[in-house]
Order: C-alpha cells, then structure tokens, then sequence
C-alpha cells in the first residue's frame, strides 16, 4: 500500500469484509466509486461467518431473510441456515459483485486520525499508510470475543478457547468440560458436545428463554420452487418479514411477550420433566429482556446424566478446579467460553481519532451514540455501519445494514454534487435524535422486562436497541436531510 514515501488516497475506506463491509463495498461500487479499498485484517471474507465454526453453528433468523435484498439466495438448504453455507454465499456475493480486487487482505487499521486542514483521514494500517476522503467502519458488533477475567484462568493446566476461536484441533471425546456462559452461541454448540464428552458442566449466570426452533430441511419440491419460480422467493421473503414484524410488536409492548412466554415455559416443560432442573433453566424475566434463543435440542441435553447445570457464574480457577460462585469446584480438563462479544465498546473505537487526537471511545465514554445509528458528531466523514441504537430483537441484520447503505450513498452521492469535502451531524441534532431513542426504549421490553443484558452499556444505559418498528427504521434513514449535518468545502489551494 506504501511504496517509499509515497502513500494511496481514496475515496472511501471501508474498514473489514464482514457482511456490512462488502454491503458497502458492492453499493459503492454500483454508485460509480471505483477508487475505494476494504482493508481486511484475515486472509478471507465473511467476517463473523468466517470466525464462527463452532459445532452447530447457524442463523437465528430466516434464510430468506438472511440475504441481501440486491443478491437473493434462492439456493438454502434449510429454513435457517448454517455457517458453512451462509459464508459460502457471502463468499459468492463478493466474488459475483467485483469487490474482491478492491480488497486488501492481512491489512488490519491500526489508527484513523481525522485531518481538518486537508479534510481527509489519514489511517495507519498493519501494511502501511493510506488517506481516505470517507471512511466506514464496518468492523460491527460481533467481532471481538469477550472472555470474563477470572481469578486463576491463567494458571488453568488444561485447554480453554471461545466458541468464536473454536481449537477444532482439540478432541471434547471423553474430556470433562466445563461450558461458561449460556446464551446464543452455547444454546446451539452445547447439545453438540454433550453426547462426545465424559462430563459437561454447564455454568449459568441467568437463565434464558429458548423458544423452538421451527426448522427444516427444504424439500427438493420446495427448493425447486424458490429457485424456479419468479415471485416465490420474495413471496416467502415478505411472508417471514410479516411474522417478524409481529413478534416485533411484543417488544415494544411487554403484555404481548408475557402470553409468547407460555409457548417457552410450556416448551421447557415438554422437554425438561426433572421439576428441579426446570426450576434452574425457568427465567425471572419477561421474555424479550435478553435475546430471544431458539433451539430443539438445547433443554433436552441438560437432561442427560453426563451433564450438570450449575445456576452460577464462575468465581475462580485453582489448577484444573473450578469453582462456581456458589462455592461448588468441579474437576474439568477444559473451559469453553459461550459469552458473547464485546457489543457496546467495540474495540474499533479506541482506533478512530477527532482532530484533537480524541478517540471515539472517548467521545462515547462508555455509552455510544451516533445520528441514526449511523454517523458520530466530531467525526466528519465517517459512518458506523451496524451502530448504537439500531439493534432490534427479530429484525436481520441485512435490513439495517441495507438501510444504512441507503442513507451513505445518498450522503456521499451529495457530497459529490454539492462539493462538499467536509460533512458531520450537528451536536445538536444527534442529542435529540438520541434522547428520543433513550424516552421510547423506557416502555419496551429491552428496558421494562426485569433483567440486565449486554443491550446496556457499562453507564447502564441501553446503547444497543431500536424502540420503533422496522418500517419506522427504514423511513427515517430513507432520504439524507442536509440540515442535519454542518457541510463545507476545502478552499482552493493558492498557487
């Protein structure tokens, strides 16, 4: 990227090659931007569907849904796919839509630094320097693994990975494993596990509601028909957008949820006959506080004799014991961590600098904010694809993530027609955007439902929620309003 002195500039830099990053890369592309590059810090596409491979890896959301509206796949195997066929497809929409020669693999921005005086951004990568007019950062939410600091965990003789880092080089057969932490993640690898391992302890902090999974192999008639007839895929498309958006209404009103909530304790009941091991897996929560979890086999390996469900958080590791905040120790020959990412303080923004040499963390101190979720007042010329305050409960990331493009390429497309080198949100217009957010999250589920999740940020602030229905996601960040950013150009250089 560098040779000798000289450096690259670009247009735009969009900052990984997960699902938003080639989202962008495509949309550019398409919107006549060829000078652009997606700096990639591994050897591959498809981001978190790249990283993520533990076993029974998979969507929580409907295939048809999971897709970019501009590259439909008609070609799912199942009605919720798996990671090895979401990242093929991620692959061949990278590979169809001309964006792989604009990526710069084993690249990874190390700093971005805003330049006021020559209105552009000047990154420091792991292979050099390149300056950049815009950048995105598309990074998102679910890259960086979160591991708990535990006392002694370092001194713990045997193997311990995340289940995003998963040592498939390390055989689970016969081992006594103790699995930390129980939401998404776990509730798909643990029935996978169960069966090969000699004991698995499974250590809950809270109980979750898991919900059944209406999942199953499409039938050949049934793909035969997605993929020959015109109107059927989107026709499925609209119908699973339909019954999302329904589910969607029970977080805004808590009263809905409690009725769903029958469906999981009746469905906890049905798989769990043990009364007292129901009682541990049973919330206290409204469902909908935390992420709502689908599974088929989840309860049902809790059952087996090999398996023990502790109702607490890990305190402490002393050699191969662990032991549990209930003061319970357990022998095991590995750690397995289920426990998520780090959502709210995405290490990105401790990368990303004001003019004044600020970061964004420090702008956000803790709580992040940005106008629609998707541009920082005091970064000029910088989105947040995927960003604070656009996380819904039922809704595909490809919706938001689409929506958001829309709004960048119609920020840059002005740009460009109006001369403009410099464009950043107003303070103000981004506070009120942000205390309406704040004001609507109070009577959802999210805020009201009797729990603590990883939607609130280390201020106890909910960072991460939409209050409103998609359709109203998709209104605000249809059109670009001028008047909602200060807008300048350069000065022309004197001879």
């Amino acid at each position: 990227m560098t040779t000798g002195n000289t450096y690259f500039h670009y247009d735009v830099v969009i900052v990984g090659a997960g699902i938003s990053g080639l989202g962008a890369a495509v949309q550019v592309l398409r919107h006549g931007i060829d000078n652009f590059v997606v700096l990639e810090k591994a050897d591959a596409v498809a981001g978190t569907w790249r990283d993520n491979t533990y076993p029974g890896c998979a969507c929580d959301v409907p295939s048809a849904l999971y897709s970019y509206s501009f590259a439909p796949n008609r070609e799912w195997s199942r009605l919720f796919a798996g990671q090895a066929e979401i990242r093929r497809y991620i692959e061949e929409v990278a590979e169809t839509n001309g964006v792989l020669p604009h990526i710069r693999f084993g690249t990874e921005m190390q700093r971005a630094r805003w330049d006021e005086q020559a209105h552009r951004w000047i990154l420091e990568t792991s292979t050099g320097v390149v300056t950049a007019g815009f950048i995105v950062a598309a990074a998102g939410p679910w890259n960086e693994p979160l591991v708990p600091d535990i006392p002694g965990l370092d001194t713990f003789p045997g193997e311990v990975f995340h289940s995003s880092r998963w040592n498939h080089r390390y055989d689970l057969t016969g081992k006594r494993v103790a699995v930390v932490g129980t939401g998404a993640s776990a509730v798909q690898f643990v029935p996978e596990i169960q069966p090969d391992v000699a004991e698995l302890h499974l250590y809950q902090r809270t109980a979750q509601w898991v919900l059944p999974k209406p999942d199953y192999p499409l039938r050949r008639l049934e793909r035969a028909v997605l993929h020959r007839v015109p109107w059927a895929h989107e026709a499925l498309r609209r119908s699973e957008y339909a019954i999302m958006e329904t589910l969607g209404l029970g977080f805004r009103k808590p009263a809905f949820m409690k009725v769903l909530q029958q469906v999981g304790r009746a469905w906890l009941r049905l798989q769990v006959p043990d009364r007292r091991l129901r009682d541990i897996l049973t919330p206290t929560y409204i469902l909908g506080c935390k992420r709502l979890l689908f599974s088929n086999t989840y309860y049902r390996s809790l059952t087996r004799s090999n398996v023990e469900v502790h109702p607490a958080a890990v305190a402490s590791v002393r050699g191969n014991v662990v032991t549990g905040a209930d003061g319970v120790e357990r022998e095991v020959d590995a750690i397995v961590f289920g426990t998520g990412f780090h959502i709210l303080d995405m290490p990105i923004a401790e990368r990303i600098f004001d003019a004044q040499g600020r970061s964004l963390g420090e702008h956000w101190n803790g709580s992040p904010q940005a106008y629609l979720g998707t541009a920082v007042a005091g970064f000029p010329n910088a989105f947040v694809l995927l960003g604070p305050s656009l996380g819904t409960g039922h809704t595909s990331a490809f919706t938001i993530l689409e929506a958001q493009l829309g709004y960048v390429m119609q920020a840059l497309a002005r740009a460009r027609q109006q001369g403009w080198t410099r464009m950043e949100p107003l303070r103000a217009v981004q506070d009120s955007f942000n205390e309406r957010v704040q004001e609507a999250l109070g009577g959802t589920v999210y805020n009201s439902g009797g729990c603590r999740s990883y939607f609130f940020d280390v201020n106890g602030r909910n960072s991460f929620n939409w209050p409103w229905s998609t359709d109203r996601m998709l209104r605000e960040l249809s059109s670009f309003e001028e008047t909602a950013f200060d807008v300048s150009q350069l000065p022309p250089t004197r001879v």
